[in-house]
């Protein structure tokens, strides 16, 4: 390698589109922004992805503000680096701004892949061949189009049902006349009390549903711990744990954790929650936002480390920018490639 030659960085902006108006229990949206990254090096490139739901509070404007910031990080480094100090250093620059510290880390990890021709499943020392199924959201809507989107994805094994408080028997019965496929529920904070919580997990044991992500508002622990001592069903934290440091505040009232890579920065930060969640006796579910296969093949390298995947991102936008990570009947596959193992399939991305 050239000592001499510098690391370079260079970001653009796109908006997503549903192919359906995405609806949660705090609102229905049709788009997504994202901004992809590139990290040159000698003849090889890194690619990683910010991607920006609402309750993040990042846009493309404050992503593209913070990655001029860390442009001048980068771009003093050679190869090869130590992956911790430099991602601390990141991190450093401001708070929170999660999203687009975690394009940076997870082109740092495609770079790093394609210097040393592995994928990022070896560097982490994960055994692809664990590589769960991923479930399929399907979001809050009337009743025939749930129908028509659970038909669409008939083929995956498990389903991620959104369900806010207001129509949810009705959603989950929707659904069960059409399939009897295990289901994840995503509440999104949307039940109102630990009794309605309750009575309402209680209801759902008994339709083939698995777990219960985020019930209650994230700060109400403590009817979070009530929950997680009459619960028949496991319930894991999701806006309730952020980042590694949040760990130990819900470790006590509630049975997992949701992972994710635009909310703790990265894989780097993900695989050691990882580790803590197995220490604390968490099981692990690793998802994501809606994002390209770009963010959601750099997540997919750890998921033979989690008991569920939810990394359907990318099948739910109509112009993903590009390939990587594929599904047979709903199972992750990964692949060989060096890096995160994707390429782009849009000549805007090149």
């Amino acid at each position: 390698m050239n000592k001499f030659l510098q690391m370079k960085l260079s970001f653009q902006p796109f908006t997503l589109q549903f192919k359906h108006p995405f609806k949660i229990a705090h609102g229905v949206r049709s788009s997504t922004p994202v901004v992809i990254v590139k990290i040159a090096y000698e003849e090889f490139v890194g690619y990683g992805e910010a991607s920006m739901p609402p309750y993040l509070g990042e846009s493309h404007e404050t992503v593209i503000r913070f990655l001029e910031k860390a442009k001048l990080i980068l771009e003093k480094l050679d190869y090869p680096f130590n992956m911790d100090e430099v991602l601390n250093e990141i991190d450093a620059i401001e708070q929170n701004n999660t999203a687009a510290k975690a394009s940076i880390d997870i082109a740092l990890h495609d770079l790093i892949g394609k210097i040393t021709n592995q994928p990022i499943w070896n560097y982490f020392n994960a055994d692809k061949l664990n590589a769960p199924p991923t479930t399929f959201t399907i979001g809050i809507d009337e009743p025939e189009v749930l129908k028509q989107k659970v038909n669409e994805a008939i083929d995956y094994k498990m389903f991620k049902v959104k369900l806010n408080g207001e129509d949810d028997q009705l959603i989950i019965n929707t659904i069960r006349s059409i399939t009897d496929k295990p289901i994840a529920v995503d509440v999104n904070q949307g039940w109102k009390s630990k009794e309605d919580a309750i009575r309402m997990i209680e209801w759902l044991a008994t339709q083939n549903v698995v777990l219960i992500e985020q019930p209650l508002l994230k700060t109400n622990l403590e009817d979070a711990y009530w929950l997680y001592q009459r619960s028949p069903l496991p319930i894991y934290a999701d806006e309730a744990v952020q980042r590694l440091k949040d760990i130990h505040l819900v470790k006590d009232c509630f049975h997992g954790i949701n992972i994710k890579l635009m909310k703790c920065t990265g894989l780097n930060e993900a695989n050691k929650m990882i580790k803590n969640a197995i220490n604390n006796n968490l099981k692990i579910l690793i998802g994501c936002m809606s994002e390209t296969s770009c963010a959601i093949s750099a997540a997919a390298q750890l998921s033979p480390f989690a008991n569920y995947a939810d990394l359907d991102g990318a099948l739910l936008i109509k112009n993903n920018l590009f390939e990587g990570v594929s599904f047979v009947e709903g199972k992750i596959v990964l692949n060989e490639k060096p890096g995160i193992g994707v390429f782009p399939i849009d000549s805007e991305v090149e």
